[in-house]
């Protein structure tokens, strides 16, 4: 579990010895952490110098909301001269090393997550169902890279069955060291799509950056693999050079080992049929969408491959809720009037937007009701951007959506190649856009919040929430008949 389990995860002497380190006192620790605004009580505190911080400023803050002990390079020139520490060289070097030797002292089968879209919702999705059979550890959040990925390794306690670890990378390189210092039995990467296009030649080298994810599998160890996706076959021969010779795909294709042969939609989720093997396996999905629905099979395929009971994740799949920001479905009313909101304001790209206006689109709509997607700009596009944004609104249209509001410099392209009458309005940000957002919100719609994470479209989701707690104002009744 994370650092909110009660267990004694790292003693003074553990910790020492796996970083070199020189503990003061003898503390022991029932956590790992890096932030003092989300510290919990009994956490190690690892003072990290980062390029806009240094953690070490924190570090009394850290020990006053309790926690266990702290670890430092220098002398912050404000702690107690009797403050449990583990004094080391370098704190992000002793993070790494925590890491390594959480790894080295577990059992636990290790899943690794990496993919342009879809690696995020299919880490939780493996952690929702795995930790309801067998103790299971999981990055929080998206903790996925050089100093994300030991953390989470971190706070992995030795006894757990299942860990699950997410391994992102905005450049060729990133995932090498990631996947080397987390040894996973299991290597899912759920596609590659044109995500991060700016800091990439081409498709084939983002394949390619995806596929270090293989470098550091243990012997034994499998791929699992998007069987549609058209890198498959350069993906599957990455994987059998790095020595990894047992590859599982899933999806649509006769040649998927886990297969999709049927889905049904809806608001709330779907209901699917899969092949495995020649065996059919039905379940329910708590979360819409055909994007969730391919989740799910290399979720199911990754918890074969890592020697979990694929029937109970199945089971598991109908208690599932999709987290915050990614497609997390709200039915409010602002002022009387009932709409549901989809929450999709995490992340976007090409890929996840295409897929967010299929919800959107077989989403049904009360009387008079209208789907409204609100858009903010993509990241990371390069040159390709403006077209990029423009391009979504042939998916708009086919997918019927009525009336669409943008807010961005790239969001712009997209406004200008809609037609008239789907134009909701365009604003430079989310904060400009929400007035005409509030305004035009009535009863029967469906609202989708849509845009990269530095496009901040989740101001626009809060601001909804808050208004839908507003009480109404009734009408005032006439007195003595005035």
């Amino acid at each position: 579990m994370m650092s909110q389990v009660s267990e004694i995860l790292w003693t003074a002497g553990d910790a020492e010895a796996a970083t070199g380190g020189k503990a003061v006192g003898g503390w022991n620790a029932m956590g790992v952490s890096i932030d003092s605004r989300t510290l919990v009580p009994g956490d190690l505190f690892v003072a990290i110098t980062g390029p806009n911080f240094d953690g070490h400023k924190f570090a009394a803050a850290a020990l006053a909301a309790g926690a266990g002990a702290v670890v430092i390079d220098h002398d912050p020139g404000d702690l107690d001269n009797a403050a449990p520490l583990l004094r080391v060289t370098d704190t992000l070097q002793a993070l790494r090393d925590l890491g390594i030797a959480a790894r080295a002292r577990t059992q636990a089968r290790i899943i690794a997550v990496t993919g342009s879209v879809g690696k995020t919702g299919s880490k939780e999705t493996l952690k929702f169902v795995l930790a309801r059979q067998a103790e299971t550890s999981a990055s929080q959040g998206n903790l996925n890279n050089h100093w994300g990925l030991p953390l989470s390794l971190a706070r992995m306690p030795g006894q757990a069955t299942f860990g699950i670890f997410e391994m992102g990378m905005n450049n060729p390189g990133e995932i090498t060291p990631l996947s080397k210092m987390a040894r996973p039995h299991v290597a899912l990467i759920t596609n590659v799509e044109a995500v991060h296009i700016a800091h990439f030649a081409t498709l084939e080298a983002i394949a390619d950056a995806k596929a270090e994810i293989f470098t550091g599998v243990e012997p034994g160890g499998m791929a699992v693999l998007n069987r549609d996706n058209e890198h498959f076959h350069r993906l599957a021969e990455a994987a059998r050079t790095y020595g990894v010779d047992q590859v599982i795909g899933f999806g649509v294709s006769d040649d998927a080992d886990f297969r999709l042969v049927e889905e049904s939609c809806d608001t709330d989720g779907s209901s699917v049929t899969v092949d495995i093997g020649g065996h059919a396996l039905s379940y329910r999905l708590g979360i819409a969408g055909h994007h969730w629905v391919m989740n799910s099979l290399g979720v199911l395929a990754a918890v074969a491959a890592a020697g979990g009971n694929v029937g109970e994740a199945a089971r598991s799949f109908g208690e599932l809720a999709a987290p915050k920001g990614r497609g997390r479905v709200h039915h409010l009313a602002i002022a009387g009037h009932p709409f549901t909101l989809i929450d999709e304001s995490y992340n976007a790209s090409p890929v996840s937007m295409n897929a967010g206006f299929e919800v959107l689109g077989q989403a049904p709509v009360g009387g008079g009701g209208r789907r409204i997607a609100v858009l903010g700009d993509m990241r990371e596009l390069g040159a390709e951007s403006p077209a990029r944004h423009a391009g979504l609104a042939v998916s708009l249209k086919r997918n019927d959506i009525d009336l669409v509001f943008t807010a961005g410099t790239d969001m712009a392209h997209l406004f200008d190649a809609l037609e008239s009458g789907m134009k909701g309005g365009h604003a430079e940000t989310t904060e400009a856009l929400l007035p005409a957002v509030l305004a035009a919100i009535d009863s029967g719609d469906v609202v989708m919040i849509k845009g990269s994470h530095g496009s901040r479209t989740g101001l626009i989701v809060d601001a909804l929430l808050a208004e839908a707690e507003k009480p109404v104002a009734m009408p005032s009744r006439a007195v003595n008949g005035q």
